[in-house]
């Protein structure tokens, strides 16, 4: 005789207890932001990585204290710290150059997990998992490449990238808060 399993349990998987009204506000206000990124992507940006270079300041400032506070990963703390500092003024000292930047290297990023990802596709692939999975590790492996030849082209389409997606998810988000009230 079988058992009944708690697969939310077993996974250490909880849905979120959010009220009706965040997610709903979520929404709204990924909806705003994708449309402002939509339509005026340059200020948006710089305004939004302004925002990060904040975040990464003061999150360093409490990693470090953290590191001297707490006890361990002491060393980890303080690097991360140290690193978001350095990131932030960064970004706040030049605020101009810094979206250019930030976006590179996140497209970068983007390039270079897409190149693994699509390797590691084309194996499975090649082991037996189907034509499928080969055609669509070779394709991940062009878009990693492209973005890695391209990456400035990736770093100013990825404002309105964003913004598509935000739109698209915030109206998900309105929807599913409107659903969660009723």
């Amino acid at each position: 005789m079988e058992q009944p399993v708690d697969v939310d349990s077993e996974l250490g998987y909880e849905p979120l207890d959010s009220p009706w009204w965040v997610v709903l506000l979520e929404g709204i206000f990924a909806i705003i932001v994708g449309l402002f990124l939509l339509y005026s992507p340059a200020i948006t940006t710089v305004i939004l990585i302004q925002v990060l270079g904040i975040f990464w300041l003061a999150g360093g400032i409490l990693s470090v204290l953290g590191a001297f506070v707490f006890s361990g990963n002491r060393m980890w703390k303080l690097l991360s710290g140290i690193l978001s500092i350095i990131a932030g003024i960064v970004i706040l000292t030049y605020p101009i150059y810094s979206p250019f930047i930030v976006l590179t290297l996140f497209v970068i990023f983007i390039g270079v997990w897409a190149i693994i990802s699509g390797a590691v596709k084309l194996v499975s692939g090649l082991k037996g998992e189907g034509l499928g999975t080969g055609i669509l590790g070779i394709v991940t492996i062009i878009l990693g490449l492209l973005l890695l030849a391209n990456a400035l082209v990736g770093a100013l389409a990825l404002p309105w990238v964003f913004g598509i997606f935000l739109v698209i998810g915030g109206i998900g988000g309105v929807i599913g808060g409107l659903k969660m009230r009723t």
